[in-house]
């Protein structure tokens, strides 16, 4: 007897276990039942206590509605990405981003806007694995678009490997404050794909950019 209710005991309080780790539809109605089971007939679960039980299990299932409904937005939504992306198959588009590629002899290019005038500015290129391989310094520029065309060099004049690389710039303006840089970067779409829900347009050169950062498209062969 005394086994029987240790037992129970114990089954109490490994649902109660569950229940505090997660907590499911299922979890919470067998742990209601197994409440209701095994409560003490001469004193039993008080009718308040009871109906807040049910009401937390409702609000329990219109929570996990709730998110099966996000998630089939979600889904939905990024099909629609990637069914969008296929129509910038082979068209000129420019995007956020900071990578270009050297790719036999040709380098691919970067344009940087300045928000305000720059009386320095230092332009700073990294290799695939983060390492820096260049540092120019840049005459001063008022407030504006330009574009940046690396060398394919190294700070000491050496040539450097096919492969990606990302360009950063840090420019200040006459009283020494830092004025903001945006870069953007453009290729032709060859390929679309989809990584961690992302949908993503890969360049005929081998970069990558999200969709979500494309400003503007235009058709092959026309200027942007």
């Amino acid at each position: 007897m005394i086994e029987s209710i240790l037992q129970k005991q114990g089954d109490f309080a490994e649902a109660k276990a569950k229940q505090s780790k997660e907590l499911g539809k299922d979890a919470f109605l067998r742990l209601l039942v197994t409440q209701l089971q095994h409560q003490d007939p001469l004193n039993p679960m008080d009718d308040k206590q009871f109906i807040a039980q049910l009401a937390q299990f409702s609000s329990l299932e219109q929570m996990n509605n709730i998110a099966a409904g996000i998630q089939r937005l979600n889904q939905r939504a990024s099909d629609q990405d990637m069914v969008a992306a296929v129509g910038f198959m082979g068209q000129d588009i420019v995007a956020s981003g900071d990578s270009i590629a050297k790719e036999q002899g040709k380098i691919s290019a970067v344009d940087y806007t300045l928000q305000g005038t720059a009386t320095s500015l230092k332009v700073f290129v990294y290799d695939s694995s983060g390492n820096l391989v260049r540092t120019d310094s840049l005459s001063g520029r008022s407030q504006g678009k330009y574009t940046y065309t690396w060398d394919g060099k190294d700070d000491a004049g050496g040539s450097l490997p096919d492969g990606r690389y990302r360009v950063t710039f840090a420019a200040t303006d006459a009283s020494g404050g830092a004025v903001l840089v945006s870069t953007a970067v453009s290729g032709r779409v060859a390929a679309v794909e989809r990584t961690d829900g992302t949908t993503i347009l890969r360049l005929a050169d081998g970069r990558t950019v999200s969709l979500s950062n494309v400003q503007t498209v235009t058709a092959s062969g026309q200027s942007s």
